[in-house]
Order: C-alpha cells, then structure tokens, then sequence
C-alpha cells in the first residue's frame, strides 16, 4: 500500500512559479515509476510528467520546456517545479505512482490546486 500526499499548491500570478511536492508512505518507492497528472474544471484529467526511479523523464509537450520532473529516492518524494505558469496551467495536480513489476498497482494522491491569475 502507497499513500501519496502532494504540497506546495496555491495561487500565482501569470509568468511566476511554483514548485510541488508529492510524498509516498509504504514500502518500494523506487519501484514506482512517479508522475503527475493534472485535471482542469471542465476538462479531462492529462498527463503533466513521468520519472523512472533511474531518472528518465517523460513530458507533455505543451509542457516540457517549463516543466521539471525530479524525484529523491532518499526521500521518498517527488517534485514538479513549474515556471513561466501561465492561466490555462490552473488545474488540480494529481500525484501519481504505477508499480514497475506489477500491472494495474498504481495509487493516487488526493491532487493540490493550482491557481494561476492576476
């Protein structure tokens, strides 16, 4: 069992930047290929990012070149710095975590809201 809690959601006006953070309680994290996701009001839920526990990346590419994907294996933790934030970037950001070696294993955080205005 994996619990994941994210932080470092809030509100942030057009061109600033935030930085989440995703927890993982339970045994195996580097087992997990770590992601995060995002969800707008009205709109599907989208792939943001995804680490390997060796550190490869996967972006969206409306998003690789502001975004950055980063995990601490130490630390049982993974981070999305986000920059150049624009509006449509508001969304609520799920943390996700799939198991490598076992098919279908996969948990969800409880997602942090993203709020970026003037």
């Amino acid at each position: 069992q994996v619990q994941l809690v994210e932080s470092g959601g809030g509100l942030v006006q057009p061109g600033g930047s935030l930085r989440l953070s995703c927890a993982a309680s339970g045994s195996g994290f580097s087992g997990y290929v770590m992601g995060w996701y995002r969800q707008a009001p009205g709109k599907q839920r989208e792939l943001v990012a995804t680490i390997t526990s060796g550190g490869n990346t996967n972006y969206a590419d409306s998003m690789k070149d502001r975004f950055t994907i980063s995990r601490d294996n130490a630390k049982n933790t993974v981070y999305l710095q986000m920059n150049s934030l624009k509006p449509e970037d508001t969304a609520v950001y799920y943390c996700h975590a799939r198991n490598q070696y076992i098919r279908g294993l996969l948990y969800w955080g409880q997602g942090t809201q993203v709020t970026v205005s003037s």
